[in-house]
């Protein structure tokens, strides 16, 4: 167990949390949400000791072990992959070294003897024997393989060394584990089996993510942090939605009826107060009154996005049409013989294990790069808005943001576009911004925006949920679901994919997979029986 006692954190005059009190009890997964700067990672921080609060404690239960999702890919570059896993657990780690220093001493005392006897005990007690072993078992469940276990970490990818650093978080069955986004760079088959870990898993976790599936799969509690408060709910993502939305509603109704009785109380006192036989009356009835007070609902420091696609016109039933499309990269085949007819209202999800071959396929098809083989024709009445992956050339200027959305759109009313702007929530002195400086997340609502403008029949996105938070993320689901058009997309967030597509084109090395009319979670059901026929059958 984990307690949070009476925890404030300010930062100069900024107030980031104010007196809270909260406990994280054995056996549940809690999902820390809340807009972007309410203190999520930090929070972490101060319950892994790495961040000292202005005032509080943080106690955990005596002999409890804390484990931590590393984010520095750089710290541990020294190390072979699977020392770095077993590095997850200090304690062990420290017997281990120590051991083997003893043992290479050539002159071995009897102290030596008997020091390296109790570090051979508590090695026994923590389950050392078994610790490459457990190391090398969890490295295969996040996608390493067996050849990469003596590797130095810095000779890894990226997107290698991340999984590591989570399964050096998982090694050693700690008692408390704190996980910070553990979905980046994860492919669909190593989140369902860290899904099926934290669901069995025994212990107290707490995760953020951005992932509104996962926190539906694996919390067991919500701690929502608004108002420089943690607010704890029970159950997982969709049910703290819905609860919080009713206790507001709740708030609201119960100020209306406070605000009806006001006015009733108001006026009885305003028609008798200077009637004599009424003044009693009217002094207690004002008496009521100052003791009716309106429930202080204060503005949530949740802002959502209003994101609209519209069309500036309707297209033909011709909207892309591909054959025999091919290409590699480095040696590498992308993609190959694609044969693909994209339909009027298609919204197309292409998925696969190679993120690189969805961004080239999008890159060839908005002629960023050009095929190997093989052709595409887009039809004469579509307009296309494409978001790149990598959208760091558009804002190589030290454009104001005003100036730079004005590119974008024919009405050039600073009014216009100031409102434009206030929509994807940019507000105030914020819209004089340079757009070199903006953060991950709102360089992606203006790229957002700038799709709006152009009022395409035709959206092209690429991981288009990188750096946005839970309520962009939802405003452009919400968006997707309504638009009219044709929507071709990549996306490593579940639900949207879930919710947004209508058919599903898996990209592979030797070709692809088609289906239409099928869901997500249908479409991955029925590669799990197939992946699992392969493997009996060949």
């Amino acid at each position: 167990m984990i307690t949070a006692n009476g925890v404030s954190l300010q930062f100069g005059k900024h107030k980031l949390f104010s007196k809270v009190n909260i406990t994280f009890a054995q056996g549940n997964c809690y999902g820390l949400i809340g807009a972007n700067g309410s203190g999520k990672s930090t929070f972490l921080k101060i319950l892994s000791g790495d961040l000292e609060t202005t005032s509080g404690d943080v106690s955990v239960t005596p002999g409890k072990r804390i484990s931590v999702l590393k984010q520095d890919q750089f710290a541990f570059d020294e190390h072979t992959v699977l020392l770095t896993v077993m590095m997850g657990h200090k304690r062990l780690h420290e017997i281990m070294a120590e051991k083997d220093e003893i043992y290479s001493k050539e002159d071995f005392s009897d102290d030596d003897g008997m020091r390296v006897s109790a570090l051979e005990g508590e090695f026994t007690e923590l389950d050392g024997w078994n610790a490459e072993a457990d190391a090398a078992k969890l490295l295969s469940n996040v996608g390493i393989s067996q050849e990469l276990l003596d590797v130095e970490m810095k000779q890894l990818e990226g997107w290698q060394k991340v999984r590591v650093l989570l399964a050096q978080a998982l090694f050693g069955n700690p008692d408390i584990l704190l996980l910070d986004e553990p979905t980046n760079h994860l492919d669909v088959e190593t989140c369902v089996w860290l899904e099926g870990f934290l669901c069995n898993f025994q212990n107290t976790s707490i995760v953020v993510s951005h992932d509104r599936h996962f926190l539906n799969k694996v919390c067991t509690h919500i701690a929502d942090i608004d108002y420089g408060k943690i607010q704890l709910f029970a159950g997982n993502y969709s049910f703290w939605k819905e609860s919080s939305q009713l206790i507001l509603e709740q708030r609201n109704q119960g100020n209306k009826k406070i605000l009806e009785k006001r006015q009733e109380l108001q006026n009885f006192i305003k028609r008798f107060s200077a009637n004599a036989s009424k003044a009693k009356q009217a002094t207690s009835r004002k008496k009521i009154l100052e003791k009716l007070t309106l429930e202080d609902i204060k503005p949530s420091s949740r802002k959502y996005p209003y994101i609209n696609f519209d069309q500036e016109r309707d297209s033909g039933k011709n909207i892309l049409k591909m054959e025999g499309l091919s290409k590699s990269l480095d040696g590498q085949v992308m993609f190959k013989d694609l044969n693909i007819v994209v339909a009027k209202g298609d919204k197309i999800a292409f998925v696969g294990q190679n993120d690189i071959a969805k961004t080239v396929l999008f890159r060839v098809i908005m002629n960023e790069i050009e095929q190997d083989s093989g052709q595409f024709s887009w039809g004469v009445s579509t307009k296309q808005a494409y978001y790149p992956k990598d959208n760091a050339v558009y804002f190589e200027t030290d454009m104001g943001l005003i100036d730079w959305l004005m590119q974008y759109t024919d009405n050039t009313e600073s009014t216009f576009v100031r409102g434009f702007l206030g929509r994807m929530l940019f507000s105030g002195d914020e819209v004089f911004k340079k757009v070199n400086v903006l953060s991950g997340g709102e360089k992606v609502r203006c790229m957002l925006a700038r799709m709006m403008l152009v009022m395409a029949n035709v959206l092209i996105l690429n991981e288009p949920t990188n750096h946005l938070d839970l309520e962009s993320i939802a405003s452009l689901n919400e968006g997707l679901d309504k638009y009219k058009g044709t929507v071709l997309f990549s996306s490593h967030d579940h639900q949207l994919v879930q919710t947004a597509a209508n058919r599903i084109i898996e990209v592979t090395p030797k070709g692809y997979i088609d289906r239409a009319d099928t869901t997500y979670d249908e479409y991955l059901a029925d590669k799990k029986i197939a992946d699992k026929r392969h493997k009996l059958y060949g």
